[in-house]
């Protein structure tokens, strides 16, 4: 089946067709034509299925046939308006929207932290068809006059499933509020948790309910291997696996913003180029840095699971947990960036003895077990205890070791701090300056990140014994 049986309009084909596009995916041949129908939808979709034009493509449509009555007004009235959980995924959808609507006489924005207030408010006041927003800065704005709502003709929330996580339901339910009751109701989330089906009750109206792929399903393209390793041995293990199969692009996945940056300069004096992205970067270094990655100006890029929203690159060979997730459904979001539209992907895990029983919790959940392979020279210590590490605790969240349902342990030392943790994961408990960016979570305890300066590969210092060095040559970025 291609596009053009789904009913989308010449000028939308076109689009499709000048990105190479020619055959739909299956959330794609699903929710084209649910949407169309003008109903709500209940969608599950998992990361690289092509949601994004599953819904993009027939909002442009729908639009685009049927001016709106308001037109004639002061300004350009916003008829559809889509929430996001992190700036990166807000960017990606607008690009998507702009992409596809290119032959359209429609206009669209992306409101997001990070950014400058007023040129966001100017803009605004314009008028736009389309606003891509994460719920925080698009409240604040809302706060000054900057946005009307009641001219609302689609609302969409996407990835419904993090902003649980990120504690962003309250903020989503302030802007629910605001919005005319008559209008059309998308939500999409990969997984269908009790809270996310209550969500779905309040929001929708008669839904027709999709899904693209079995809940908590891997792609089969992906091959996956856990590299035994004591936890003092991952940096460089790491830098040894980068330099030894001459990888060029790499997605590696720390629990916190802390743990990424020291990667970074660890990888860093090991003479391999690495950037961070994580809540703590402005929004111009996170942007440059996916873009230098993107373009292959550095091999490494370490990011938080919730930076790592919205990552969208085509064929992306390696994806590293540096650090497994507490909560094993991450697992399956961190691999489904690698492998994607049928290309070969690998997804590689440095377990060390304090997170076997995430391991263990990981392949109960994909019913497999995971390759494991010791590396000559960075052998585990078979006589090394798990210490229990103490990890932010949001929504989904739980600590290193703790099991669910567990009594929450506070870490020594940390008075308060550990007591208002959660609540300030979740968003809550504090107050929001004006055009504050409430889209990224407060408090994880992060260093000041280091330079970002990118490093030529260079012989460094040893990684591994010598009959496992491998010769590296210098490359310039």
């Amino acid at each position: 089946m291609s596009f053009s049986t789904l009913g989308l309009s010449e000028a939308l084909l076109r689009a499709v067709a000048d990105q190479g596009y020619t055959v739909p995916t299956p959330i794609q041949l699903q929710a084209i034509p649910a949407v169309l129908a003008g109903g709500d939808l209940l969608a599950g979709a998992q990361t690289g299925t092509g949601k994004t034009a599953g819904f993009v493509l027939p909002m442009l449509q729908r639009l685009s046939t049927r001016a709106s009555p308001y037109a004639a007004g002061p300004r350009r009235p916003l008829r559809a308006l889509i929430l996001t959980p992190t700036r990166e995924l807000a960017a990606q959808v607008e690009a998507s929207i702009k992409t596809y609507g290119k032959h359209l006489k429609l206009t669209s924005m992306v409101l997001i932290g990070g950014v400058g207030f007023g040129p966001q408010a100017a803009q605004l006041k314009r008028g736009v068809d389309f606003l891509v927003a994460t719920p925080g800065r698009l409240l604040d704005h809302h706060g000054q006059g900057h946005v009307d709502f009641s001219r609302v003709e689609i609302f969409v929330l996407d990835e419904a499933d993090r902003m649980l996580d990120m504690g962003f339901i309250p903020d989503v339910k302030r802007v629910l509020a605001l919005l005319p009751k008559q209008r059309q109701n998308l939500l999409f989330s990969a997984t269908f948790s009790s809270e996310i089906r209550a969500l779905a009750e309040k929001l929708l109206n008669r839904p027709r309910t999709i899904e693209a792929t079995p809940p908590n399903s891997t792609v089969d393209a992906i091959a996956q291997r856990v590299h035994p390793v004591n936890r003092a041995d991952k940096s460089k293990l790491l830098a040894w696996l980068v330099g030894h199969h001459r990888w060029r692009q790499v997605l590696v996945f720390t629990r916190t913003k802390h743990g990424a940056d020291k990667l970074v300069s660890s990888l860093h004096s090991d003479g391999i180029g690495a950037v961070a992205l994580h809540g703590n970067k402005s929004q111009n270094a996170r942007t440059r840095a996916l873009a230098d990655f993107k373009a292959g100006a550095i091999e490494v890029l370490v990011a938080t699971d919730i930076a790592a929203r919205g990552i969208d690159i085509d064929q992306l060979p390696h994806v590293v947990n540096y650090d497994l997730p507490n909560v094993p459904g991450d697992y399956i979001h961190r691999i489904g960036r690698t492998g994607r539209a049928g290309a070969d992907g690998e997804a590689i895990s440095l377990v060390c003895v304090d997170e076997h029983v995430f391991l263990r919790d990981i392949e109960r959940l994909i019913k497999r077990s995971i390759p494991r392979q010791v590396i000559p020279g960075f052998e585990p210590d078979p006589n090394a205890v798990a210490q229990p590490v103490f990890t932010q605790r949001g929504r989904g969240q739980m600590m290193k070791g703790q099991r669910p349902g567990a009594p929450h342990t506070r870490a020594p030392g940390r008075g308060q701090h550990a007591q208002q943790g959660q609540k300030r994961a979740k968003g809550e408990g504090q107050p929001h300056a004006r055009g504050q960016d409430r889209s990224q979570p407060r408090h994880d305890g992060s260093a000041r990140t280091p330079s970002q300066s990118h490093s030529r590969w260079t012989h460094g210092r040893d990684m591994a014994p010598p009959a496992l060095l491998h010769s590296r040559s210098k490359i310039k970025h």
